[in-house]
């Protein structure tokens, strides 16, 4: 359909202009050297584009005929709707680790290894645009009531953002002797940004119709906040007291939370752990195959960080696994492994054999979001090979979450039908994990519906659910900035598991079939789905 192509031509345009890092993540062409536009003009221009061309999509009267050209239509109503009343209600600009993490990750997504040498005149130019860009984001916030954490947590990413200026660039093997005078001029605005931002009181929580906006529009969910959570709570209620049961029958002397505590014994010396990552991501990629057809054809490579990048990367958005740019993927990526901290021994305990398969070589490798990804980029619908980009701060498009993180939490939990792949204890583990997942859902629904108070989050993250002490406030505050967010996970593996359970499909036909279609809400797939699976002549 050329009409809608071309409206996606437009919107992609659209996107790269006001989401250039982003774009450069993509693998988009022509915006590397820029940061996104911020100033109160900006904001009003981007508004007006997103209306207009939300007003020519809707207008248009498309009625497509294929499922690429039909997930192509949903992906941009959804984007384009979300998009515009986010600029409306919750602007992206009043966010301060907004402007910290697109600074750092403007200049991040240039230094990363990949098919292409580093573009230095880029990097250049982002290194240059980074005084103007924050000052910009000084004046767009001083006059707004923040929430505390907020500000604490931009905080945090700027101390890091200077640090990787003035340190960690350095030491980049690509280095440039002229980066040096615009990377000290930016440490310097960095710096100040970090001084002038200003904690307020205001309340974190985007309200209830903010929220089953998102749920719907997004995530194409057909039920409201009220609904889902319930499901979730009963849920929680019901894998915590299996997971008690099974802790039980393994050992009654020791609760749950001492038989997972004692897996952290169970780790590789510092030097074997690149070794042991590559052999649990093979093993289930072999593991995995009457299952699925995993991700073979795209290498994965298992690396501890590099030296530029260790004293940036635990404060800001530095991810294990970054998905391959769909426009640019090369023949392979990267795995990052963090190195250890001042206290070697809790690192290690923290590398154990049990949660570097479950975590690592599962969920984001092997037949997760690596395999997830790979079949992404071969997705008919242009919108759909994109959707899943990591960012400076997230996905690109919330509409892409279900399908991601209900496939890797999925991918977890379906190598337990592959005899002897975990152990008894390791399904211990992953039954934790499941009830962290209907928890967080749970908490997201409640902090953003203004039930639970972001204390109180933290409380029940802490006291209920397991979180490590260390991780609370970090999650709990990515939780408050981006609702509609943790819920994905739970929400898109039980979405997964019901179609499969409804679909008259081979185990194989249906795992393959599901990732054929990208990134998207996993009810648009199903629906998909059965259009193919029903009887002819009923649709």
């Amino acid at each position: 359909m050329n009409g809608l192509q071309h409206l996606v031509d437009r919107y992609l345009d659209l996107f790269a202009r006001t989401r250039p890092v982003d774009a450069t993540f993509m693998g988009l062409k022509g915006h590397d050297g820029q940061l996104p536009p911020s100033g109160s003009e900006a904001v009003r221009q981007e508004q007006a584009e997103l209306t207009a061309l939300l007003q020519d999509a809707e207008a248009a009267g498309l009625t497509p005929d294929t499922p690429a050209d039909r997930l192509d239509l949903f992906l941009l109503r959804s984007q384009l709707r979300v998009t515009l009343r986010e600029a409306q209600e919750r602007p992206r600009q009043h966010n301060p680790a907004w402007y910290t993490g697109e600074a750092a990750f403007g200049l991040i997504s240039l230094l990363l290894p990949g098919p292409q040498p580093t573009r230095a005149a880029a990097v250049t130019a982002r290194l240059q645009a980074i005084p103007a860009f924050l000052e910009d984001g000084t004046r767009t916030l001083t006059p707004l009531n923040l929430p505390p954490d907020w500000v604490e947590r931009a905080r945090h990413e700027a101390a890091a953002l200077e640090a990787l200026l003035r340190r960690g660039l350095p030491l980049h093997p690509d280095w440039q002797a002229d980066w040096a005078d615009p990377a000290a001029d930016a440490a310097d605005a960095v710096q100040r940004f970090g001084t002038r931002l200003t904690p307020g009181t205001a309340d974190p929580a985007c309200g209830r119709a903010y929220l089953e906006f998102l749920m719907r529009e997004a995530h194409a969910l057909p039920f409201t906040a009220e609904e889902a959570e319930g499901l979730a709570a009963a849920a929680f209620g019901t894998l915590r007291a299996d997971l008690e049961a099974m802790a039980l029958q393994r050992d009654s002397g020791r609760s749950w939370r001492e038989q997972l505590a004692a897996l952290e014994l169970q780790h590789p010396a510092l030097d074997e752990l690149p070794g042991t990552y590559r052999i649990w991501h093979e093993r289930a990629l072999d593991a995995a195959a009457p299952l699925m057809t995993p991700a073979r054809e795209y290498g994965l490579n298992f690396e501890f960080l590099p030296a530029w990048a260790r004293e940036a990367a635990g404060a800001l958005y530095f991810l294990f696994y970054r998905s391959p740019a769909a426009q640019a993927p090369g023949t392979g990526s990267v795995y990052w492994i963090f190195p250890p901290g001042p206290d070697e021994d809790a690192y290690l305990r923290g590398q154990n054999v049990p949660f570097i398969k479950a975590v690592h070589a599962v969920h984001h490798g092997s037949v997760g979001h690596h395999t997830q990804n790979a079949r992404a980029r071969q997705a008919a619908s242009r919108l759909a090979r994109l959707g899943g980009t990591d960012g400076a701060s997230g996905i690109a498009f919330l509409s892409a979450g279900t399908l991601i993180e209900g496939w890797a939490c999925y991918a977890e939990d379906l190598l337990l039908e592959i005899p002897g792949f975990y152990t008894p204890a390791e399904e211990l583990l992953l039954k934790q994990f499941e009830m962290r997942n209907a928890a967080c859902c749970l908490a997201d629904l409640r902090l953003h519906t203004g039930r639970w108070s972001l204390d109180e989050v933290r409380a029940f993250y802490r006291d209920e659910v397991g979180f490590a002490p260390g991780r609370v406030w970090a999650e709990t505050t990515r939780n408050s900035i981006y609702p509609a967010t943790r819920l994905m996970y739970w929400l898109g593996t039980r979405a997964i598991r019901a179609l499969r359970a409804e679909l008259p499909l081979q185990v194989q036909d249906f795992h393959d079939r599901l990732l054929s279609y990208g990134h998207a809400p996993v009810t648009w797939i199903a629906a998909e789905l059965r259009r193919i699976t029903a009887p002819q002549g009923v649709a």
